[in-house]
């Protein structure tokens, strides 16, 4: 149903977040993680919470507010 590879990585960024998380998340994280050690790959459900979970805590930040430090001038002095 899903790569491995993106499971791992989902599960890589959402274990910066675990002290957040209540205790039915936190129970759900480890029930993803020992599935993911026996090398289980996930169902669609499965697969769907753990998308849920990395998207309430996992936010990127916005790139675009650091525009303005690296334009380059227009002004091109000679």
């Amino acid at each position: 149903m899903s790569s491995y590879r993106e499971q791992q990585k989902l599960l890589n960024t959402l274990k910066k977040y675990t002290r957040n998380f209540t205790r039915e998340e936190d129970e759900e994280y480890k029930m993803f993680l020992k599935r993911q050690k026996d090398d289980e790959d996930f169902d669609s459900v499965s697969m769907k919470r753990l998308k849920e979970l990395h998207d309430k805590y996992h936010k990127p930040a916005d790139r675009s507010k650091y525009d303005a430090f690296f334009k380059k001038s227009t002004d091109e002095k000679t």
